[in-house]
């Protein structure tokens, strides 16, 4: 039932875009569909040079792109109700920031590695829910870069692609993201993870098979603020162990390693070292339990990440650990965690396809009871990454 839901759901959305770019510019445009990405385990480890385990999800944009006539360039937002247009030789950042902004920076990126493009008009609509750790924005990105590449004939591989997503991100958006986004989002395999080696950018897919379980996403519909002090508290805790161990990354450190130095850091801060080198010897594990078609391993070690991200990195907040723990309680519900930064955002949940809507129920009256605010909950697939349409 689900599936059918979701896939009725993208058609229409396909079909809005491709009618509302008929509408507007009377020409029939090339079609893209850019996916947002879920991470099952690896979370915080990008950073310090470790392992993810994303995925491209069947929730994403879709845009209608095509050249103008015109002397400027036109982009019209569907779901924001937004249009705005700009000129090629004169692009900056917006001041009040937003979508418009992503756009304008992967323009400008392109036109820094000297690439030719030419006067376009875009239409856009998604399906991501926004600030849910879907990667709304890394979707947005890839799906201009994508178009405009086809579009013009750049030839630019999907690697190129993607860091050009990425700058545009800290350029003209001013956030200083890793490339875990945009690869999901750009190399995703219907069906499969990617094992990402955040040092090297390279992948492994691997296809996994869920059997009778279902991915359920649950939004908190929160976003404590994490500011900047506290992210740049935890990647310089990072930083100092591996600097005080001589090595690159504590992707390079190992349990014993850090037991030398237990004296020379704080307790926090050893406790957020340990989460760090645990969390990618979980991810790697997490893999071999995909190899072995065990799902209840992946399940534990997925269990086993939100408790080091709560209690030893501390980026958890209350209404994720209530969701994690109403999960637990579950016994068809074999893995959950909080994914993303942090402190707000979504949960990830493995649970069996028979319990799905009682605990969709279960869950939304709990939650609606305890915080006082609904919670919005997402079935998800593994799907295809950045990709034509028509």
């Amino acid at each position: 039932m689900h599936l059918l839901i979701k896939e009725s759901m993208n058609a229409e959305l396909i079909n809005e875009v491709r009618e509302a770019f008929i509408g507007h510019f009377e020409a029939d445009p090339i079609l893209i569909f850019s996916p947002g990405r879920i991470n099952i385990i690896g979370e915080h480890t990008d950073y310090n040079d470790g392992f993810v385990f994303p995925a491209a999800i069947d929730k994403g944009i879709v845009a209608g792109i095509y050249r103008s006539n015109s002397v400027s360039c036109k982009a019209i937002a569907l779901d924001l109700k937004s249009t705005f247009e700009f000129e090629l030789n004169k692009l900056s950042p917006c001041e009040e920031g937003s979508w418009k902004n992503y756009l304008l920076g992967v323009v400008a990126e392109i036109q820094q590695r000297k690439k030719l493009i030419g006067n376009f008009n875009i239409v856009l609509k998604s399906n991501v829910p926004n600030g849910a750790g879907m990667s709304s924005s890394a979707a947005l990105e890839n799906s201009i870069v994508f178009g405009l590449n086809e579009l013009f004939k750049l030839k630019m591989s999907k690697e190129e692609m993607i860091f050009i997503s990425q700058k545009a991100e800290h350029n003209y958006v001013g956030v200083k993201c890793g490339i875990m986004d945009q690869y999901a989002s750009m190399f995703g395999i219907k069906d499969h993870a990617l094992l990402l080696d955040c040092r090297t950018i390279k992948s492994k897919p691997y296809k996994i098979d869920f059997k009778n379980y279902q991915l359920l996403l649950i939004n908190t519909n929160v976003k404590h603020s994490l500011n900047d002090s506290e992210y740049n508290d935890r990647r310089s805790a990072c930083e100092q162990v591996a600097s005080l161990l001589k090595v690159k990354a504590l992707r390079d450190v190992t349990i014993s390693d850090l037991k030398t130095i237990k004296s020379k850091v704080t307790p926090l801060d050893y406790q957020k070292a340990l989460y760090v080198i645990q969390e990618n010897q979980r991810t790697i594990k997490a893999v071999e339990a995909i190899e072995k078609d065990d799902l209840e391993t992946l399940g534990a070690l997925i269990f086993q990440s939100h408790e080091g991200l709560s209690k030893q990195y501390k980026v958890s907040c209350e209404e994720l650990d209530f969701l994690v723990e109403e999960a637990k309680k579950n016994n068809h519900v074999i893995g959950a965690r909080m994914m993303g930064g942090g402190f707000g955002g979504c949960t990830i949940n493995l649970i069996d396809n028979k319990e799905v809507e009682n605990f969709i129920e279960h869950v939304s009256v709990n939650y609606l009871n305890k915080f006082g605010l609904k919670c919005s909950i997402y079935p998800i697939a593994l799907s295809e990454g950045v990709h034509i349409l028509n």
